[in-house]
This record gives structure tokens, C-alpha cells and sequence, in this order.
């Protein structure tokens, strides 16, 4: 049953009781981290609607407003992906996502469809929810973007009003990650499958204007 108190544990996460890391202190925790959950699994909320993603091939395509480019630099990722998607099956790890749409789509989430398509194709487990499914969550603003590693770890992620990456909360205490899982296990299960998603809403799209 879905709660209706924004605060409730599991939607909303104290910073406090936290560690807030930076950037790069970020990346390299979760690198080091991502690899020591074998048999586990990896879930994750994507909420906002709009990211800066520099330095990405394929972003930095579709931002100058080149999208057959941004579409071809996609693909061009796909060895990458599969073999991620092979080593995470051999240490039997389960990457779970859900993505909350709303429509109409902005220009960068149209872009990010194409990007998740190709990585539920190489193994990631993602699903699509609409607004509708957090809005009674969502009394203290938009839900946070969220990741767990295995049963030990969960980062709340943080971005600039812009959209940009800057770092995380990371959170290690067990119950707080089992309780953020089942949230987002519950989303999961009332998703639609985000191939069959993007091929009835996105893939025939015209180019987005560039954000």
C-alpha cells in the first residue's frame, strides 16, 4: 500500500546522518563499492526531468543540438554496456531502475529514453512510471534521486539547480538501504517496461530542440 507521508522512512533521508561527499569523492566511493556486492542487487530512482551530462559523448552531441550524432554516439556505447552487463551477471549482481516520466517530454529526457533503451538491452532491469505514481509523496517537493548498493550502502544523490552532478549523501546503515529498496521495489512493480515504452512514445519522435 502506498504511503502518503512524504517524510515517511524510506522516501525522505535525514543529510545529517549521513556522509556528504563531494564529486569526486562520490565517483571513486562508488566505483570502489559497486564490485563488492556479488549476488546482490542495485537499485535506483531517476526523478528530475532534466540533467547536464558534460563530458558525455552523446550528451555533449545532443546539447550542440546534433541528435543523429547524439543517436550514433549512443550505440557506440554498446560493446561497453554489454560487457558491463556480462560481468555484473557472472557475479550474479541485478542492476534495477525505475525512470518517473512526464509528458510532454523535455528535450534531455527524450535523449535519456534512447540511452536507457540500449541499457536495458545489454541487462539492466528498468521500468517506467508515470508523475501520477510519486505525486502523493512528493508534499515536501520532488523525490530525491536515489542508488543502492547491495544491503549496506545507499547515496542520495545531489545535483545543481542546473542539473549537474555534484556529489551525494551516502547512507550505510542497513535498514535505512532495505527501506529505500522496498520504495523503490514498489515503483518497479508497478512499471511498465521501458522498451516497450520507448518504442510505443519515444522512438518516433522528431529531433528535440537542444536544452
Amino acid at each position: 500500500m502506498h504511503t502518503t507521508d512524504p517524510d515517511a522512512p524510506g522516501l525522505r533521508l535525514d543529510p545529517a546522518l549521513g556522509d556528504r561527499l563531494d564529486l569526486a569523492a562520490y565517483r571513486a566511493d562508488f566505483r570502489d563499492r559497486q564490485w563488492t556486492i556479488d549476488g546482490q542487487d542495485s537499485w535506483k530512482l531517476e526523478r528530475r526531468q532534466h540533467f547536464q551530462e558534460p563530458g558525455f559523448p552523446s550528451w555533449d552531441a545532443f546539447a550542440r543540438g546534433d541528435w543523429h550524432e547524439a543517436l550514433r554516439l549512443i550505440e557506440a556505447e554498446r560493446d561497453y554496456l554489454h560487457d558491463f552487463g556480462r560481468e555484473n551477471t557472472r557475479r550474479r549482481t541485478t542492476l534495477l531502475r525505475v525512470r518517473v516520466v512526464e509528458q510532454p517530454l523535455t528535450p534531455y529526457l527524450q535523449w535519456e529514453l534512447h540511452l536507457l533503451r540500449l541499457r536495458a538491452e545489454c541487462g539492466e532491469h528498468i521500468r517506467v512510471v508515470g508523475p501520477e505514481a510519486v505525486r502523493d509523496r512528493e508534499g515536501a517537493g520532488p523525490l530525491p534521486e536515489r542508488v543502492t548498493l547491495g544491503a549496506g550502502t545507499v547515496y542520495q544523490v545531489l545535483y545543481t539547480e542546473q542539473g549537474a552532478l555534484d556529489g551525494a549523501v551516502r547512507f550505510t546503515d542497513p535498514e535505512v538501504t532495505a527501506r529505500c529498496r522496498e520504495f523503490v521495489r514498489e515503483l518497479y512493480e508497478a512499471g511498465e517496461d521501458l522498451v516497450r515504452y520507448v518504442d510505443r512514445e519515444v522512438a518516433h519522435l522528431p529531433p528535440p530542440l537542444a536544452e
